[in-house]
């Protein structure tokens, strides 16, 4: 059984997002702090954190700062009441997976800690196999049953962002901010640019697509379309 460590101060918050992860089948185990979080981390293995980022003694920014500089890659979703550009973009560059915004909706908690944990197995495996496809991360990668693709690494990051979340939907500034820098200067169309580049080299594999989202941006899905 997966197990998920809540660090959150609520006690309330705590308990209903115990129950809600217990009910659905996953081993819990709660700190009320990073403090106390870290020390769990030590006795404990965790496959992934919920994580509050206002809390005292160690809030979530710093728990996960010190969680990465420590070497740990747990996924983590942070949980917080702050939703401004500037607050999720402290929390990615602390070391974060992925974050939602309080109230938080029990089912896409639930949708999202299933997509980091399949994630998390595939950044262990470094691999991704869809049908007759596998995508090494190693080698940047794409073997068919026509042979070999070696892409440059911006592609191959952005194809392997794409199926590590069949269907989910991206919007250009999401793919800038994950493959290239949240920084950077380049232009979100350079992320259309590497979409047609991909499309045509992969046009004839059956495995998956690339579909466009109107005024959104871009999923992959299993299959042609």
């Amino acid at each position: 059984m997966l197990r998920i460590m809540i660090v959150e101060d609520d006690e309330n918050t705590r308990k209903l997002t115990e129950a809600v992860l217990k009910r659905n089948g996953y081993e819990t185990v709660c700190a009320c702090d990073g403090e106390e979080g870290l020390e769990i981390m030590d006795k404990l293995h965790v496959d992934l954190i919920v994580l509050d980022v206002m809390m005292p003694n160690m809030d979530g920014f710093e728990f996960t700062k010190t969680l990465r500089e420590c070497g740990w890659e747990t996924p983590i979703l942070m949980v917080t009441a702050k939703e401004s550009h500037l607050d999720k973009k402290a929390g990615f560059l602390a070391g974060t997976d992925d974050y939602m915004v309080k109230p938080v909706d029990d089912e896409e908690m639930l949708l999202r800690i299933a997509a980091l944990l399949r994630r998390s197995k595939i950044a262990s495996e470094h691999k991704i196999t869809i049908g007759n496809t596998v995508l090494d991360h190693d080698s940047l990668t794409v073997s068919t049953p026509d042979g070999v693709t070696e892409l440059p690494q911006k592609e191959f990051m952005l194809l392997f962002q794409l199926l590590s979340y069949k269907d989910k939907i991206f919007t250009r500034r999401q793919l800038m901010d994950e493959i290239w820098d949240m920084d950077t200067d380049t232009d979100e169309r350079t992320v259309d640019v590497h979409i047609n580049r991909l499309r045509e080299k992969f046009r004839n594999n059956a495995d998956f697509s690339i579909v466009t989202i109107r005024g959104l941006g871009y999923k992959a899905v299993q299959g042609e379309i």
